[in-house]
């Protein structure tokens, strides 16, 4: 007999992978989709190729296949997104081309245009594996993943190899997971697994969720940022050690791989890779299984109401409405009535000063304090060198709100003295938590600050941006579809 905790996880659950099943294209999918991206100014540092590729360069456009998914492509409220999609937008800005994404429904797929040279190459988060090298030429490594078992919360989590005999495990078919399992069942002959053709491991994660399979197998990157989703997830065992992953080309691709090879080793001195990995994974191990489940229900029980006020104030001020929303439930989990022990209030948690200096009359009305917010941030945005990135220039703006721009400049001049770069966020968040220790604070202008605390709030605003932004783009496909 189910219990009414049991009800209430199945239920949010089924929500879940209505959601998320929309949203990633669900399990039937057209063989492939294309979409092409004009070529842009490549980073300033970079050395254009020495090595020309005749027939991408004559053909203008650089073609890549990849798979929708959070981790490598899909569509965003403000356009493309995804980390094998921005990564390969910049190796085709390096090339002086076009971007030609070719979307297919699964790694089988995706190798199969590879060796057809329907493609030039591939970025869909594909693991470096002996069998692989056989067929195919690999780019340099850009991350390092391991193989993980996942499985519903409901049931037993396995602790080791043996745990997953007479277990219902799912992955699927022509992939890395099944190369793995075959050789794990040499040691373990009573292991068994169901393989499937038609599906993506993240339309397998969503059936864990529902309830319809124990466990699955996947990348720990996919598992990452799948969780959050899926609360009802947990992480098992890890069945291999660091596993590479890497672009594929085709074998007679010895040309195409020696240019990206001379362009990755540019783009990631220059930080450029450091950078993109921190936009898309660095806030990802924030998993808090009951704040997830709440931020689900207030998206369809508070946000209704508010999201009018988030949408004005965002366009008023140039600012990314799902972001300022994300940036409020941080604040205040979207409770106009808010308070706080040091006397900040409402949807933006403002102080007193703060509300007067915006024009702000009651900090307590929702509308009023989600304006004040936004024309807050605004302010601090257009106070933020110009030497900052674009792409990570928000982060120093939330930072800012969180802290006072005072100590954020004091954090840059300390990452100066420290040989580190102001300008890149990933040395900030290492410097920003030194203003809480007096050998840095001591010599500061500004003095002693709980530094480690704007870049844990950088990192839940995020993380909650991410949440709404998929809560969005499900909404968007429903209206699309009636």
């Amino acid at each position: 007999m189910l219990t009414k905790n049991k009800i209430a996880i199945l239920s949010i659950s089924i929500v879940l992978v209505i959601i998320t099943t929309l949203l990633y294209w669900g399990e039937k999918k057209p063989s492939s989709l294309s979409q092409t991206f004009p070529k842009e100014i490549a980073h300033e540092k970079i050395i254009p190729p020495v090595i020309r590729v005749e027939s991408i360069i004559k053909r203008g456009v650089l073609r890549v296949a990849t798979r929708n998914a959070p981790t490598t492509y899909y569509q965003g409220p403000l356009g493309p997104k995804g980390f094998e999609y921005e990564l390969a937008k910049d190796f085709a800005n390096y090339l002086n081309v076009d971007l030609e994404i070719i979307v297919y429904d699964s790694i089988a797929d995706i190798l199969s245009a590879i060796k057809e040279q329907q493609v030039d190459l591939a970025a869909a988060g594909i693991t470096k594996t002996k069998t692989r090298l056989e067929s195919f030429l690999f780019g340099p490594t850009y991350q390092e993943i391991e193989q993980q078992v996942i499985c519903n919360r409901e049931h037993k989590t396995p602790k080791k190899i043996a745990d997953l005999v007479n277990r219902d495990l799912h992955v699927i078919s022509r992939s890395s997971y099944v190369e793995r399992l075959k050789e794990l069942v040499k040691k373990h002959p009573k292991l068994k697994w169901t393989e499937h053709s038609d599906i993506s491991t993240e339309a397998l994660i969503h059936k864990v969720a529902n309830g319809e399979m124990e466990c699955i197998i996947s990348d720990s990157n996919i598992i990452k940022l799948n969780q959050r989703y899926f609360p009802n997830l947990k992480t098992g065992l890890s069945i291999t050690n660091k596993q590479a992953l890497a672009w594929v080309l085709h074998k007679d691709s010895s040309t195409l791989k020696q240019v990206l090879n001379d362009w990755f080793v540019q783009y990631t001195e220059l930080n450029q890779l450091s950078v993109l990995e921190q936009h898309y994974y660095y806030y990802v191990p924030i998993f808090d299984y009951v704040d997830i489940r709440a931020l689900h229900r207030r998206i369809d029980s508070r946000l209704p109401k508010y999201q009018p006020f988030f949408e004005q104030a965002a366009k008023q001020h140039d600012l990314n409405w799902v972001l300022l929303a994300a940036q409020s439930y941080q604040e205040s989990h979207w409770n106009p009535r808010a308070k706080s022990p040091t006397g900040v209030r409402g949807m933006m948690m403002l102080t007193l000063p703060t509300a007067k200096q915006v024009g702000i009359k009651s900090r307590l009305d929702a509308e009023q304090s989600i304006n004040g917010g936004a024309i807050y941030m605004s302010s601090l945005m257009g106070r933020l060198p110009e030497s900052i990135p674009d792409r990570t220039k928000i982060w120093y703006g939330l930072a800012a709100y969180n802290i006072g721009m005072g100590h954020l400049y004091d954090a840059r001049n300390l990452a100066r003295s420290l040989g580190k770069n102001p300008d890149s966020w990933e040395d900030m968040q290492e410097v920003l938590p030194l203003l809480a220790n007096k050998k840095y604070y001591s010599r500061l202008r500004y003095g002693y600050a709980r530094g480690s605390e704007p870049v844990e709030y950088v990192k839940r605003v995020r993380h909650y941006r991410d949440i709404l932004e998929k809560a969005k783009a499900h909404e968007a496909a429903k209206v699309k579809t009636k």
